[in-house]
């Protein structure tokens, strides 16, 4: 395969940005920020990201409230965070439903909210991503929002830990802390319940329907 030259690759997204083509300018952005192939700026990447954003770029969005939640480049500001997380999130970016869930939880730029939080949480696990999944075990761990599971924390840290192994990722660690204090049977079932759900193509809707004959709910 042909390799690509960083200085090449700026050349013609700065002219495709320059265009106001959104995709283009959230690399900008992304290059600014981490100063890849470019002096690391932030108030510069905010710039970028905020030209993407205005035309509905989600990813460049998220970014956007992570800038504003960091205070990178921009002052920092919880509730500008959350709304642009919120337009990254209704347009189903799960990165952006993970932080838009984190922010209700701890009601930090909103109105502190456990039943939003779990709502996000589902919409990303929904997609598979090893945060949500793992944020959401910690709510059925704990009984925030939902009707206290250790079965169904187990089986979603479990989840979690698989689709990302990296040390990064608490889920092991947390699935491990919890079937400490779970019975044979109910780590059995756990495991039934994780294999069940990797197996889903719509994994809330199996969820739900396995918490439905077990009096778990959504509070």
């Amino acid at each position: 395969g042909t390799t690509v030259n960083p200085l090449e690759a700026i050349k013609w997204f700065r002219l495709a940005a320059a265009q106001n083509y959104a995709e283009a300018q959230f690399q900008l952005g992304i290059m600014y920020a981490f100063g890849h192939g470019l002096k690391q700026d932030d108030q510069a990447a905010v710039d970028w990201y905020q030209r993407a954003a205005a035309q509905a770029h989600a990813r460049a969005q998220n970014e956007l409230g992570l800038m504003h939640d960091r205070g990178r480049g921009v002052r920092r500001d919880d509730a500008e965070a959350v709304k642009w997380y919120r337009l990254a999130a209704e347009q189903g970016d799960a990165t952006a439903q993970v932080n838009l869930g984190i922010k209700y939880d701890l009601g930090h730029g909103v109105r502190q909210s456990y039943r939003e939080a779990v709502k996000w949480f589902r919409a990303a696990a929904d997609q598979g991503n090893a945060s949500a999944l793992n944020n959401l075990g910690v709510m059925y761990a704990d009984g925030l929002g939902v009707t206290v599971s250790r079965v169904v924390a187990h089986a979603l840290y479990h989840l979690s830990a698989t689709v990302d192994p990296s040390a990064a990722n608490q889920a092991g660690n947390n699935r491990n802390a919890i079937a400490r204090k779970m019975t044979t049977q109910e780590i059995e079932a756990a495991q039934a319940l994780a294999k069940e759900l990797s197996a889903s193509k719509a994994l809330v809707k199996t969820l739900d329907a396995w918490c439905a004959g077990r009096g778990i709910k959504l509070l």
